[in-house]
């Protein structure tokens, strides 16, 4: 997995997670890499600092981790306009998690099911990973992300 920090024609700055650079490419050439903010389709890779975390001291196997700042702390600084999309991505999960049954890791084997009427139809949510999100989408079956939030720690 990869995380690129993105820019949209109109300025907007987002990041988002990718299987790798070669499936970054191939999303954005099919126009599925779209804005979090305005839905534009014109996204290219804004600059980013490489994100170091976690090193291990390999003489003593102690891990050393480099503090982060709280969520409380990170959404004070955002914009209001970030702040209102933040509480938007909160919503939408939450209904997702009220309205559809949870799978667990077995989301992509449960959703397959209901395309094919072998199970009932319904809303899930659960795990899928990368290469298992992408035959979904080759096979024609839908499949959306749920938003990632702060408190994820993503």
């Amino acid at each position: 997995m990869i995380k690129y920090s993105l820019q949209c024609d109109k300025e907007h700055s987002f990041e988002a997670w990718f299987a790798s650079s070669d499936a970054y490419d191939k999303l954005r050439k099919r126009g599925l890499v779209l804005c979090a903010a305005c839905g534009s389709k014109k996204v290219t890779k804004a600059l980013m600092a490489p994100n170091v975390g976690v090193r291990q001291n390999k003489k003593s196997g102690s891990i050393a981790t480099v503090p982060t700042a709280p969520v409380e702390k990170v959404a004070s600084q955002l914009s209001e306009k970030q702040q209102a999309l933040l509480a938007m991505m909160r919503e939408v999960r939450q209904e997702v998690e009220k309205n559809a049954e949870y799978v667990g890791p077995k989301f992509a084997e449960e959703a397959r099911k209901i395309h094919h009427d072998e199970a009932p139809e319904r809303g899930i949510y659960g795990e899928a990973t990368p290469d298992e999100a992408q035959a979904l989408l080759e096979e024609g079956i839908a499949a959306y992300p749920l938003p990632m939030l702060p408190e994820d720690k993503n």
